[in-house]
């Protein structure tokens, strides 16, 4: 019998399932959370000219609307770990799908502009929920040889919603003849967008009910048992699963349960791993990735471009996200984390860094000379494709990865909370800010991109092919 001493059995890092559909499935199924995130950030995309002329209010009022959801999307990260590692993270899902459902029909039939920021809030709460249970239940689930693959499963979950919901909102707008405010089903266009959402809602409340919990928490509440039948599943016959779940079991015993207390000390407030977790979902939205998925059709409206053809950019920069975050799922786990983050942050410089010159001409009735025109164009695809393959997937693995299994569910959830928060920063001064100077906005975002490769160099550990016990 293999020894229960606490080292890695020999093959942990390697350990391959006999059903590898099966756990591909577990994993697709907990990223439905991630495409709704995804559908949802994105839908309001299709709305926002409706919403304005609608309620008749101006950009700063207008941004705030776009941007409330994001304050539910900090609560709703914030406080899911804890919520997860007392009910389970299964049922933390389902709580999840019930939210997104309520949100996408109270949005689709709002009575004021006051009661649509509440279902707006509703639903960022939701999605804040999935953000964390996503990517945390697939670490905990995922053999260690296929996690960054099986983890990036998150982000291609959340650019495919993207994309989805801007085909799904062209279609609207087709069927209502191009106009958002035009009447379908007895509604005006832009609610149907917004109410559409409960397709996906659904189907994710419903897949929850078909997948198993994580191991990882029944061990934690005494159902070694049935936690030692899940592994067998995830990981294949040829592990000893005493040995497995004495491992996970020591990690729990010798640390107290996850909770905000244990990420205080050691520096400023938090331990250093929290910061760490911290910086980098701040990077990842201080690079502004989510104007281009917020504002999009606006922005090319701004610059000349006429609405059709607005939509269609953004459709296009949706498919080059997904081709991104593909190429990044192929070598995740090839090449590692920290050198994607790398090469992802310095594409990321020279697409921003264009788009910012390009932005700095002078507007020839009320568009871009062609040069700068097509160079916006260009390099705003070419920071979408950068960004997809590094900082839109790696986020999601590191995170999901890289905390000690004592702090993993409330690290997680303190690190997405400040990604919504920074989100919010970015959603709600873009407007402002693009009044002010659309190439100064750029710049700024040239620079986080910049500052980003430093702190990945200095900061950042890699996280490839460790199990989750070693990381601390």
């Amino acid at each position: 019998m293999t020894s229960t001493t606490q080292a890695p059995r020999p093959g942990a890092g390697s350990a391959h399932p006999e059903h590898l559909g099966h756990v591909i499935f577990i994993a697709a199924a907990a990223a439905m959370g991630g495409f709704l995130f995804g559908y949802d950030s994105s839908v309001i995309n299709g709305a926002v000219e409706a919403i304005r002329d609608r309620y008749d209010i101006g950009s700063a009022a207008l941004a705030q609307v776009i941007a409330i959801a994001l304050i539910g999307c900090a609560i709703g990260a914030a406080t899911a770990g804890r919520i997860a590692d007392r009910i389970g993270r299964i049922r933390c899902m389902q709580i999840a799908a019930v939210l997104f459902t309520i949100s996408a029909v109270g949005s689709a039939l709002p009575f004021a502009l006051w009661d649509l920021a509440l279902w707006r809030i509703i639903g960022g709460f939701a999605i804040g929920m999935a953000s964390v249970i996503g990517p945390a239940y697939i670490a905990e689930v995922a053999p260690p040889a296929y996690r960054g693959r099986l983890g990036s499963f998150q982000q291609a979950a959340i650019v495919i919603g993207i994309a989805v919901s801007q085909l799904v909102n062209w279609g609207i707008l087709n069927a209502a003849d191009g106009d958002q405010r035009g009447h379908l089903m007895g509604i005006e266009a832009w609610q149907v967008m917004l109410g559409v959402m409960v397709v996906p809602a659904v189907l994710y409340g419903l897949l929850s009910f078909a997948i198993p919990e994580s191991p990882r928490f029944l061990v934690s509440v005494g159902r070694r048992d049935r936690a030692r039948e899940i592994l067998a599943e995830v990981e294949g016959s040829d592990v000893d699963f005493d040995a497995r779940i004495d491992e996970i079991e020591h990690a729990m015993k010798r640390e107290e349960k996850s909770s905000f207390r244990d990420l205080l000390g050691g520096g400023f407030l938090f331990k250093k791993i929290v910061w760490i977790g911290i910086g980098l979902s701040v990077f990842q939205q201080f690079v502004g990735i989510n104007v281009a998925f917020y504002y999009s059709s606006t922005l090319w409206q701004s610059v000349g471009i006429d609405p059709s053809a607005s939509f269609f950019y953004s459709f296009t920069t949706s498919i080059i996200n997904i081709i991104g975050t593909v190429i990044a799922m192929i070598f995740v786990d090839r090449i590692g984390r920290k050198p994607l983050a790398l090469i992802g942050s310095v594409g990321m410089v020279v697409g921003l860094a264009l788009e910012a010159w390009a932005f700095s001409a002078h507007l020839v009735d009320g568009k871009l000379p062609a040069t700068q025109g097509w160079v916006a164009l260009v390099a705003a695809h070419v920071f979408v494709l950068f960004f997809a393959l590094s900082w839109g997937v790696v986020v999601w693995v590191f995170l999901g990865e890289m905390f000690p299994n004592r702090i993993r569910a409330a690290a997680l959830g303190v690190a997405a909370s400040a990604q919504w928060i920074a989100n919010w920063a970015i959603t709600a001064s873009f407007p402002s800010l693009a009044d002010w100077n659309l190439s100064g906005t750029y710049t700024i975002y040239t620079v986080f991109a910049a500052l980003s490769i430093p702190f990945v160099l200095r900061y950042v550990k890699e996280t490839k092919g460790k199990t989750l016990e070693e990381m601390g």
